[in-house]
């Protein structure tokens, strides 16, 4: 349960070969433990995640599996063994699993921003545990929804066709959110199709909106029932502000008022609903037709309806149960890559749509179980879709699937591939370097200035420093009115034992200035008690007092 807080931080060690594009676009992908890759990126990301989807081993039992579920793999054995000693060999599956997960989860839930949230894949193997698990981690007043995601039918079990998965979804603070009245929207399919389409009449019949919508209504009447935009064919109407489809005006249940409206074109009265008028004053109507929000009929025999746009009603609540087939993702996949090369991948197009629903602009999202890639294709294509500018961070064991799935299926998306043309956009690839101390406790010579920086600056205030920071000077930052400094490998540019890296009256004086609590990180200090409080200084030596883990 504590074994998060004993895994040692390491180094991102960069792979220019293995990354695509702009490196400073923002994405992310890490080949390695992801529990020793999460403890890296810490210092970098903690509190700066907005949404984190894992799709961790469903402990079946398969050896079949990518990920192998019955916990073969050397990386996890060989730390089951450390940690849990010889009775990791005498565990259940479910007991090992629970190892696995937990100190990862307890990680994964410091990166999150306050208003952050995370969904798990997962299936009836471990969902019982996982809620669990999710409860203590998370808090269990911080649950969200069980999502019910049903696949395709399977004919050859022997019992009952299992079709479906879950998505636990938790936020990291629900109240935050309810405060701060969040609202989770997505966009609605087929919505998109139709705008295409008006667009492509705009460009034959100009601003002639009668022309428009009578093709627009042709257009809906040749569709099949099973395409999405068929669904919203009663926004048949288009005028210069949009597509609406011209909807009741009257009070519901009736009892409405009843006031006067002139036709602009007849100037009689229109005829009253039956129920009354929507509206509960003639100011409130009044202020909808200078709107041009009121659709009259040729005369004033006609009930007027109201403009009801689609680009107002497009968004829409996330279902808690819905079906998408797994067969689909597969063929894509496969597609992609013109062969089968990963078993069952998530699909895209759903993780996009949970993604839009929580997130928006420059946020990061998080899949430290990133497998075939699917979360980075995903947030790809959502940014593609709505001109957005996430971020992801992908974690991946296996060497061989980091690099030849997981990395290889977002550069054929960004750079595209048959018929599909690419999405754009770039990554930055790491592998997991050495840890920043040794067994002694000593910094690792390896260990450059900014690298040490970043874990000082964390471990000290619990914040990554600033992203758009570059640590080259003494100074790292100022986190609630301390500033954090550090001399090391001759910051000051006096790499003697005596000189830049420990604390005297010349360096003091050589150091930017903060007016008001410092805390410095130095090989020694030469200063006195008295100059130390005066100065409102705290003194820590390297690297004893750094938090080594």
């Amino acid at each position: 349960m504590n074994h998060h807080h004993k895994v040692p931080f390491h180094l991102l060690k960069d792979v220019p070969e293995l990354s695509i594009g702009d490196p400073g676009s923002g994405n992310l992908i890490v080949e390695g433990d992801n529990l020793v890759a999460l403890k890296a990126l810490l210092p970098y990301y903690a509190g700066q995640v907005k949404c984190i989807y894992i799709d961790p081993p469903y402990n079946t039992g398969n050896e079949g599996w990518v990920y192998n579920d019955n916990v073969n793999s050397p990386v996890i054995r060989e730390w089951l063994g450390k940690v849990v000693g010889d009775e990791a060999s005498d565990l259940s599956r479910h007991d090992k699993w629970l190892c696995m997960m937990y100190p990862r989860l307890q990680l994964l839930r410091q990166f999150l921003r306050p208003d952050g949230v995370i969904f798990t894949s997962i299936d009836d193997n471990e969902v019982n545990h996982l809620r669990c698990i999710l409860d203590e981690c998370f808090g269990a007043n911080n649950f969200i929804a069980d999502f019910v995601w049903e696949g395709a039918l399977k004919n050859d079990s022997r019992f009952v066709s299992i079709s479906h998965d879950y998505i636990l979804c938790y936020a990291r603070d629900r109240e935050f959110l309810r405060v701060n009245q969040s609202r989770w929207r997505t966009r609605k399919e087929g919505v998109d199709e139709i705008y295409l389409k008006v667009e492509d009449l705009k460009k034959r019949y100009g601003a002639d909106y009668g022309k428009i919508s009578k093709e627009l209504r042709a257009w809906y009447s040749g569709l099949s029932k099973n395409d999405p935009a068929w669904g919203h064919r009663h926004y048949n109407k288009v005028d210069q502000r949009g597509v609406y489809f011209p909807s009741d005006i009257s009070w519901p249940g009736g009892g409405g008022p009843k006031y006067e409206v002139l036709h602009p074109i007849t100037k009689k009265p229109v005829k009253v609903p039956a129920r009354g008028w929507v509206f509960p004053s003639w100011e409130r109507m009044a202020e909808f037709i200078r709107e041009d929000r009121v659709d009259f009929g040729e005369d004033e025999t006609k009930v007027p309806t109201l403009k009801r746009y689609l680009h107002e009603t497009e968004g829409q609540v996330l279902p808690s149960v819905f079906y998408k087939d797994r067969r689909a993702a597969m063929k894509r996949l496969r597609q992609l890559f013109g062969k089968d090369v990963f078993d069952n991948p998530k699909d895209e197009e759903v993780l996009a749509k949970l993604f839009e629903a929580v997130t928006e602009g420059e946020d990061v999202i998080l899949d430290s179980f990133a497998g075939s890639g699917t979360t980075g294709h995903a947030v790809l294509k959502l940014n593609k879709q709505d001109g957005g500018n996430r971020r992801f961070i992908l974690v991946e064991l296996e060497p061989k699937i980091a690099r030849e799935i997981t990395a290889e299926r977002v550069r054929r998306v960004i750079h595209g591939y048959g018929d599909t043309p690419g999405l754009g956009g770039g990554f930055r690839y790491c592998s997991l370097g050495e840890p920043l101390f040794d067994e002694r406790g000593q910094i690792k010579p390896s260990v450059r200035f900014g690298e040490l920086a970043r874990h000082v600056y964390f471990t000290e205030t619990g914040e990554p420093l600033p992203r758009e920071r570059v640590p080259n000077t003494p100074l790292l930052g100022v986190c609630r009115g301390v500033g954090i400094y550090l001399l090391f490998n001759g910051i000051l540019g006096d790499k003697s034992v005596d000189g830049g890296n420990v604390l005297t009256r010349t360096v003091l004086e050589n150091l930017p200035k903060h007016d008001g609590p410092k805390v410095i990180y130095a090989a020694g200090c030469r200063l006195g008690r008295e100059t130390l409080r005066a100065e409102q200084i705290t003194f820590r030596q390297t690297p004893y007092e750094i938090k080594v883990t």
